[in-house]
């Protein structure tokens, strides 16, 4: 199964590209604000973070930008692609602001670090601009704009965490949830522009995390992902050294994490996105193995199957770590789903080095993956330091080759859990009929099945009759609304 796309540790959904934010809470303020999110979960996070700081300002939520007062794009620096198109809704910003000249228009994110410059003074495409750790600063750079001026914030934070804000949740079901629990990255993966726009790695209060999971828990949540760009290296009260911060408090690691917030309810769902591999460690699966609501899937970006190409990507592992982990996950959680990433044609690679991953496929036989050709992006090391070499119809030619594989693969995990019965989160219904239910099992593969009496939030039992290359297709064989014992 290929899901988006998966890029630096982000997972892009397109179809939620551009997705206006409208919160019920929200209404009846007396200023309008229209707010479009672009790019991977974290953005989308981000934005229910801008909800709640705006909304305590008295901003109301519209689903048109003529209704507003303050128009805002939540960007993402991934793509190319991605900020043209921010780009394209940019200049019809500034349009209208011919006729509405008090109309406020800003960027905020990742694209708004690495452009704050030409989308403000070159280009003159916006009015304000503001990074990922300046969020509690909008009110006031709104203010400034109203005053005359141009705004921005673009400062990264070595403590902003926002672990103190709770998010205006935009899930429209009600039933899976997003908690944000670390920001930024100390990782310098060679391809990824990530740590330059987010800052260094920054771990959120425990306390917070658990208190955020038990709300969302008590308003009818039943899911919830962990957050972070390397959810593995998630320490609160150590350094990355391991050196203890303050000695008269606790030290929290992210497998004891994971048991803190799965003990919040035995009926909520844990999942986290995304794992390091070389961070990744055993007590982690075996917090997975101990608890029933910790979810049986994790997401382990391979990028390439060739040690050398893992080294000039500035990974940080081995293609013998890498299996290493592997082979643990397989050991101490049997039956474990895995997906990853795989990035073909980065600088200089060869047949060869290309033909090792898709060994290394073979070997793991993922369940589904995210997969991409290289795209050199500004300000990365691999631009500084490698030409992207290999011609534009290889990689292309290479990616069909990795994508073919992978639908095989997929196709026969799919078909490995024909017979079997497992317990699906109901998130409602079926895309493509309204007549079936949908929801996922605890191995991250959607299941639809006949609507019934079942209702969205429900857990129920299905047993697997049929599948396609993407989706589990099944009946309900027990009523009862179970725990969670995948």
């Amino acid at each position: 199964m290929i899901e988006g796309l998966h890029e630096g540790n982000k997972t892009i959904d397109e179809s939620k590209q551009g997705e206006v934010t409208l919160l019920d809470s929200t209404k009846g303020g007396n200023k309008k604000l229209y707010l479009e999110s672009y790019g991977c979960q974290m953005n989308f996070s981000d934005s229910e973070v801008v909800a709640s700081i705006l909304s305590k300002e008295g901003y109301e939520t519209v689903s048109q930008s003529s209704e507003a007062d303050v128009v805002l794009l939540n960007t993402c620096s991934i793509r190319d692609n991605a900020e043209q198109r921010v780009r394209t809704r940019l200049k019809q910003f500034k349009n209208a602001k011919k006729e509405r000249p008090n109309l406020v228009v800003g960027v905020l994110g990742c694209m708004a670090e690495r452009l704050k410059k030409k989308l403000l003074d070159q280009e003159k495409l916006v009015d304000l601009v503001a990074g990922p750790d300046a969020y509690r600063d909008l009110p006031g750079l709104i203010s400034e704009v109203e005053g005359g001026q141009k705004a921005v914030n673009v400062l990264l934070s070595r403590e902003e965490t926002y672990a103190d804000i709770s998010p205006v949740r935009l899930d429209k079901n009600g039933v899976t949830a997003f908690i944000s629990i670390m920001r930024g990255c100390d990782n310098m993966c060679s391809f990824c522009v990530v740590p330059f726009t987010r800052g260094r790695e920054r771990s959120r209060d425990p306390q917070s995390i658990v208190q955020e999971a038990k709300e969302l828990y008590d308003n009818g949540y039943r899911e919830v992902t962990l957050l972070g760009q390397n959810v593995d290296s998630y320490r609160w009260n150590m350094s990355s050294k391991g050196r203890i911060k303050d000695e008269s408090k606790p030290t929290v690691n992210f497998a004891e994490l994971l048991e803190m917030v799965a003990q919040v309810a035995p009926d909520l769902r844990i999942r986290f996105s995304t794992s390091h591999p070389k961070d990744m460690t055993d007590d982690v699966l075996h917090a997975m193995a101990k608890y029933d609501n910790i979810c049986k899937y994790i997401h382990l970006p391979v990028q390439s199957g060739n040690t050398e190409m893992l080294k000039k990507m500035n990974r940080g592992y081995s293609r013998e770590w890498y299996m290493n982990r592997i082979e643990a996950i397989h050991r101490i959680i049997p039956g474990c789903a895995i997906s990853t990433d795989i990035i073909t044609g980065f600088c200089g690679e060869t047949d060869e080095q290309h033909n090792e991953t898709i060994s290394l496929m073979k070997e793991v036989k993922y369940d589904f993956a995210y997969m991409f050709k290289y795209s050199e992006r500004p300000r990365t090391l691999a631009e500084r330091k490698y030409e992207d070499d290999v011609p534009d119809e290889v990689k292309k030619a290479r990616l069909q080759e990795i994508i073919q594989l992978q639908q095989q693969h997929s196709a026969e995990s799919n078909k490995r859990q024909l017979g079997k019965t497992f317990e699906v989160l109901i998130e409602g219904v079926s895309k493509k009929s309204d007549d079936d239910l949908c929801g996922r099992n605890t191995h991250n593969t959607m299941v639809v099945f006949p609507k019934g009496d079942y209702q969205k939030g429900q857990y129920v039992k299905v047993k697997v009759t049929d599948c396609t290359s993407a989706t589990l297709l099944g009946e309900v064989v027990d009523e009862e609304k179970v725990l969670t014992t995948a």
